[in-house]
């Protein structure tokens, strides 16, 4: 399995501090916010990497991650991103890369108290599909701005975007496990309403045939990409304790 780590974006939730680097180089606590997305899938066996990036500071990431070596990535790779495609659009640049293999997508922004690795494990026995990673939120608020599921017993019966009234308290974060199909979906894609080719609707492709599984993960998760608050949240939870353990 391939792991590959998105990021790219425009950053402007986090403007006026993107006006001058890419969001994922910013700093929490004591390394940038990529440090934390590349260790997430280290610690959870997948050494070879390819990072998605664009826009004017890419090579700031090459300047920070080099060939990899010197962070414990036994293979890195690179890709650009023309303009803002959506993150289905992303993850297509990385086909070559996977070589139709398995692959773990994780947004550089999202951070996680605990390890990937039980996650991983369990797709690596998955026969076919797709798995997600779910956290379990208190905040209705917060719920209603990202993309909640709808459980049966444990499975996911649909996810819901922005529910007004959100069918339960687990969030979809932004990490997710695709199968060899995969590279069969994202050529089917058409751009949504804002003009990007969605990763809800590879999701929804692999749910509609029965086939994504979910893993509720314990302890913290933060999207750093979020808004200024949840930037400052993420920081404040790094500084005062391990992540990716």
């Amino acid at each position: 399995m391939k792991g590959v780590i998105l990021a790219g974006g425009t950053g402007t939730r986090l403007d006026p501090l993107t006006r001058i680097t890419n969001k994922h180089l910013l700093p929490l606590y004591d390394r940038p916010m990529v440090a934390y997305a590349v260790e997430a899938l280290l610690a959870a066996g997948i050494p070879e990497l390819m990072l998605v990036t664009g826009g004017t500071h890419a090579g700031e990431f090459f300047r920070l991650l080099g060939n990899g070596h010197g962070h414990g990535i036994d293979r890195l790779f690179y890709a650009y991103q023309e303009g803002p495609g959506g993150i289905a659009e992303a993850l297509g640049l990385a086909e070559r890369f996977v070589a139709r293999d398995r692959c773990c997508v994780l947004l550089a922004d999202n951070v996680f108290e605990r390890s990937l690795r039980g996650v991983a494990e369990n797709f690596a026995v998955q026969g076919v599909g797709a798995r997600v990673v779910l956290s379990e939120l208190a905040d209705d608020a917060h719920l209603r701005h990202l993309g909640v599921a709808d459980l049966d017993g444990g499975r996911v019966r649909r996810i819901v975007e922005k529910p007004e009234s959100p069918p339960s308290r687990f969030a979809v974060t932004g990490v997710y496990f695709y199968d060899e199909q995969v590279w069969d979906v994202l050529p089917s894609l058409r751009p949504s309403g804002r003009g990007e080719l969605e990763i809800t609707d590879v999701n929804n492709w692999y749910l509609d045939r029965g086939e994504l599984e979910a893993d509720v993960l314990e302890g913290f998760w933060g999207d750093a990409g979020e808004s200024i608050d949840a930037y400052h949240e993420v920081n404040d939870f790094v500084r005062a304790h391990r992540v990716n353990a």
